[in-house]
């Protein structure tokens, strides 16, 4: 299984707006520090607010900020709403033309480990996955964008 860069997009940008809380964030803000073209992530940030989790304000000082605290933020909400197809093999589409349909085991077992992967990701929030300060005032550790370390290699 695997996340679209929709739902990567949508937790990213969740994730800066979340650690810039004093403050308005700007798309083009978020385009540069994650170097995500500025329509794509419009797109996302139609959608994060259509759902309740941004909130967007409009005009030359507009911007967007969370529309909940960090902590009521659950993961597992958001990849249920930020992805259009959950649909892991045919049979729990809504087309499923799958000749095996009913008599298959498979089906069940699928579905069941996409609804643990979804509790799982519910048993954490925003907050959870926001950049901490260290206690000592040293620099906050960055983070590390592995999937883009590896597809440069």
């Amino acid at each position: 299984m695997r996340l679209t860069q929709h739902s990567d997009y949508a937790m990213r940008l969740l994730m800066y707006v979340g650690s810039h809380p004093d403050r308005l964030c700007t798309i083009s803000e978020v385009a540069r520090a994650y170097d995500i073209s500025e329509p794509h992530l419009m797109k996302v940030t139609h959608r994060l607010s259509q759902h309740g989790w941004l909130e967007t304000v409009r005009g030359k000082n507009g911007g967007m900020r969370l529309a909940l605290p960090p902590q009521d933020i659950r993961l597992g909400a958001v990849v249920r709403d930020t992805e259009s197809d959950l649909a892991l093999v045919e049979c729990l589409g809504p087309n499923n033309t799958c000749s095996l349909a009913g008599g298959c085991g498979l089906t069940g077992i699928v579905h069941g480990a996409l609804q643990a992967f979804l509790q799982h990701l519910d048993e954490y929030t925003l907050a959870d996955i926001l950049r901490k300060p260290p206690a000592d005032g040293a620099a906050p550790v960055q983070f590390v964008d592995w999937a883009a370390k590896a597809a440069s290699r």
